[in-house]
């Protein structure tokens, strides 16, 4: 990743991050799956427009014919509208799930494992905590690291869920590992589909802001061992009050 880039750029590569050729014989399926990545991680904000069709299938490798009808059931889901003229475009728009309603419940739990999720998110996001620490981070990119912990701090209540991911994808980008990075991006996507029925609790916020603080200052102080025994902790109680409220 470009360390000095600018929003815009780092935005861009949080993308290609996610966005990858897909393989022939399942090009609507595994197309329809990334973009879906980028709406549920927040990597375009609700209101904001996606990359143009032309981008888009390039990356993936597919007709705009096929990118079209990806687009088109996203659009019948609510998740995304296009709209037409000079500053048209796909634009997502914001999530109408209410929260804990029964019905979405059941169907993402019948679609996920999770506690197969939340282990795999586990070892991810330690051993990136780990690699960061362990391998040192650059000027530039310790700026990045504070820049996303400052943002969940000043977040508005509405706006920090996403904020949150943001920080722990940054931390898997900076882990060094392309193929981390990237593992990570699908898996969160499916915690924040489980997140997103539960409530949130300002409680819980307050303690998982401390430990990011105490995360990113392990990380910059070279500590290896209290950067993944704190991200161990903070995982911990994310499936703790996942399991609570979805048992």
């Amino acid at each position: 990743m470009n360390e000095g880039a600018s929003a815009d750029e780092r935005t861009a590569d949080r993308l290609a991050t996610v966005l990858r050729p897909v393989r022939a014989g399942n090009g609507f399926e595994e197309a329809l799956e990334q973009i879906l990545q980028i709406v549920r991680l927040g990597l375009v904000e609700h209101g904001e427009r996606l990359p143009a069709e032309r981008e888009l299938a390039e990356r993936l490798h597919i007709s705009r014919v096929t990118l079209r009808e990806v687009l088109k059931v996203l659009q019948d889901q609510g998740l995304v509208e296009s709209r037409r003229g000079r500053y048209g475009g796909t634009f997502v728009l914001a999530k109408a799930v209410p929260v804990a309603d029964g019905d979405v419940l059941r169907q993402r739990l019948a679609a996920v494992d999770v506690e197969d999720t939340l282990r795999f998110r586990e070892v991810l996001e330690v051993g990136a905590a780990g690699l960061c620490a362990a391998h040192g981070l650059s000027g530039a990119q310790a700026h990045r690291l504070r820049e996303a912990l400052a943002a969940t701090h000043d977040a508005p209540l509405g706006a920090y869920r996403r904020l949150d991911t943001l920080l722990h994808l940054t931390l898997a980008e900076l882990s060094g590992s392309a193929t981390l990075a990237a593992q990570y991006a699908a898996v969160r996507a499916s915690v924040n589909d489980l997140l997103d029925c539960i409530p949130l609790l300002v409680r819980n916020l307050e303690h998982s802001q401390r430990q990011h603080t105490a995360l990113v200052e392990a990380v910059l102080d070279g500590d290896a061992d209290t950067a993944r025994e704190v991200m161990r902790e903070h995982c911990c109680g994310t499936a703790a009050l996942l399991r609570g409220f979805l048992a």
